[in-house]
């Protein structure tokens, strides 16, 4: 994290105004749909943000979520490669900018370019790009183009694709991310949202990436495969906590402070240009805590595969480690670096 740089709190306080003039029961049903569309299996032909409403709904409701699940992603790609900074970024479907506000919060002097086919989407998030007042968002480029099969994608160190495959037809998901793959020269960063579909989403877009000549940076310890069964009733998934502004609340109709966002994720990099080092394992569920133990659950690096293991840290028996255990979260590397 760059400390000179607030974003989520100049984040929050660009959405602050947003839904001002818009009538409640219009921001709700606009919620209400939108919440329907990301729930649901059917890919879309047409852009989900078709006005100010849709596009102030889901700015308020879904902003502040993808801006944190892209920022857990990029944490765990900036660890495995910490010599490593883009100066130029593609962000793919990228609506409002949530992932250029990630991006421009792990490195801040990236150029970004957003990619999205809804254009009030894109007018929506470069008034708060100039709102935020931080240069390398206020010189994002908002470009209108149509996501899908067609797309072609300008070179760029990295890119990023966060909450989008899910609306496109699996040609079209298969013919993205081999594009993204070809245009990246450093770092391809895919997020989905963390159900068994998005988990299954993101395995194939990894498998694609690794033929493409990538490698896995993270959260895998190796671009060895995946020891959870797709068919079964396990998935990756990692957790990332959303602080709730009032205008949160409001539009979610939720009454807490925070909420936490499942997500699913893939971090590739070119090994040519890209020297990243993976972690020997991640906390793939939330840590168990009792009386002098840890247990953790670790998809972990076994040589030739990955394996998912749990580990029991004892206070008795391992000390500084314990100590260490009692502060990781899931999605943590462990041991940590």
């Amino acid at each position: 994290m760059n400390s000179t740089l607030s974003l989520p709190e100049a984040l929050r306080g660009a959405l602050a105004g947003l839904l001002d003039g818009l009538p409640p029961k219009q921001a709700t049903q606009a919620v209400d749909r939108l919440i329907a569309n990301y729930r649901g299996t059917t890919p879309t032909d047409a852009p989900v943000l078709r006005d100010r409403s849709d596009v102030a709904a889901y700015a308020a409701y879904r902003m502040p979520a993808t801006f944190e699940a892209v920022r857990s992603a990029l944490g765990a790609l900036r660890a495995a490669a910490p010599g490593w900074t883009p100066e130029t970024h593609v962000d793919v479907g990228g609506g409002t900018g949530a992932a250029s506000w990630a991006v421009t919060e792990a490195w801040g002097t990236q150029r970004s370019t957003v990619l999205d086919w809804a254009e009030p989407a894109l007018a929506l998030g470069r008034e708060l790009a100039e709102a935020s007042g931080v240069p390398a968002l206020r010189d994002t480029v908002w470009q209108r183009s149509r996501i899908g099969s067609a797309l072609t994608i300008e070179s760029s160190d990295l890119v990023t694709v966060s909450y989008v495959l899910k609306e496109l037809t699996e040609a079209d998901r298969d013919t993205l991310v081999t594009e993204a793959a070809r245009a990246a020269a450093g770092a391809v960063v895919i997020v989905e949202p963390g159900t068994p579909d998005g988990y299954r989403r993101v395995l194939a877009a990894r498998e694609r990436l690794l033929g493409a000549g990538m490698r896995v940076a993270a959260p895998c310890a190796h671009s060895a495969a995946c020891p959870i069964d797709p068919a079964g009733t396990d998935w990756c998934h990692f957790s990332a906590r959303v602080s709730r502004s009032s205008l949160h609340r409001q539009v979610k109709g939720g009454s807490l402070a925070y909420e936490d966002e499942k997500f699913a994720y893939v971090a590739a990099v070119r090994p040519e240009a890209v020297r990243a080092t993976g972690a020997a394992a991640r906390v793939v569920r939330r840590p168990q805590i009792r009386k002098g133990l840890v247990m953790l659950e670790l998809c972990r690096d076994e040589g030739e595969q990955l394996a998912l293991v749990r580990e029991n840290v004892s206070k008795k028996r391992d000390g500084d480690l314990y100590r260490a255990a009692r502060d990781t979260d899931w999605g943590d590397a462990w041991p940590p670096r």
